[in-house]
């Protein structure tokens, strides 16, 4: 049981929804509606409020809705998609340690999120859940002096404590090989409250450079409690880059993705990736095809300065780094 001085964060994260009844009587979805949901997936509910709050009332074609509460049409297979379709078991060095690209290595901190996107590709990732802490991925890390940067992930690497991510913190700058520490994660688009100023202090302590990336698919998931606390970031001097998902009936226009890209770059948050998405089963209804997402960038590219464009991408297993998707020659 948590104090009573648990931070507000904590508190917030409680009025979560993960129950399909409640956030039907929420979303005021009539009953034809109501039955497209599955009220037991496989995959669990788990949208913030404040998310939540976001969502038109009696429909199902939101893009927050659609990207976080489950549609009857998971329930769906599709072909040519797997279980785990990265095969990250491939790359694993401990038991929270992924190394797939020279010089970094990903640190699978946690499998708690604040919120769960139905296009997780790492939902059905059997995450170590009985070794406390994160000793034997320190020790690997040291013994690697290839490895330059490390990237804090999971689940959501702030879904943990101040006082876990402090000791991961320290053990870190003990590494003169380690120079940066790169942050993934999509906390504060749902609880903004979790950048409070213990955990900027930590960050400004921090004797690596960090990057602090975010998740955002959809220009109305940043509003401006949301920037508001990511420029705190900004304001250490840590760069704020987004990544997001390419997602049928969330993203999927020109126009979204222009809006959100302005929204970001007039934040200062520079647009890094926008992922083809992976081929995830029982994620088949968000796939569009490889030609989309081509002529997305192609629009993007003739509205924006270069810095302004997401550089289109898609993992594939055992590849030296992400692949880039080429459209056109960037503007500068």
């Amino acid at each position: 049981m948590e104090s009573l001085a648990a931070p507000l964060w904590r508190t917030v994260q409680r009025e979560n929804f993960t129950r399909i009844t409640p956030l039907v009587e929420f979303l005021e979805l009539s009953a034809p509606l109501a039955t497209k949901l599955l009220s037991t997936p496989r995959f669990p509910l788990n949208l913030p409020r404040r998310l939540a709050l976001k969502i038109a009332k009696n429909t199902l074609d939101d893009p927050i809705l659609r990207q976080f509460v489950p549609l009857e049409k998971e329930a769906l297979f599709t072909e040519g998609f797997s279980e785990e379709p990265l095969q990250d078991q491939a790359f694993r060095k401990t038991k929270k340690i992924l190394k797939k690209y020279h010089g970094r290595a990903l640190l699978v901190t946690t499998g708690a999120c604040a919120m769960n996107c139905r296009f997780c590709f790492r939902q059905n990732f059997p995450y170590e859940t009985e070794q406390q802490g994160f000793e034997e991925e320190i020790a690997y890390l040291s013994s690697d002096t290839s490895i330059s940067e490390v990237i804090l992930s999971g689940g959501d690497p702030l879904s943990l404590s101040d006082r876990v991510l402090a000791t991961l913190f320290s053990a870190l700058d003990l590494l003169p090989h380690i120079r940066r520490i790169r942050f993934h994660t999509r906390f504060p688009v749902g609880v903004p409250e979790r950048i409070d100023n213990p955990f900027l202090m930590l960050l400004a302590s921090s004797k690596k450079q960090i990057f602090f990336t975010i998740h955002c698919n959809h220009p109305i998931e940043l509003d401006e409690d949301v920037l508001g606390a990511l420029k705190q970031v900004q304001r250490l001097g840590i760069p704020v880059l987004n990544q997001s998902v390419l997602l049928k009936g969330v993203n999927d226009t020109p126009a979204t993705l222009l809006a959100l890209s302005e929204r970001l770059i007039d934040a200062g948050i520079i647009p890094y990736y926008l992922h083809e998405h992976d081929r995830v089963q029982h994620t088949g209804h968000f796939a569009l095809p490889a030609s989309h997402g081509k002529e997305l960038i192609a629009h993007l590219q003739k509205h924006l300065s270069g810095f302004g464009v997401p550089r289109l991408v898609r993992e594939e297993p055992g590849q030296l780094s992400k692949t880039f998707i080429s459209t056109s020659d960037r503007q500068s």
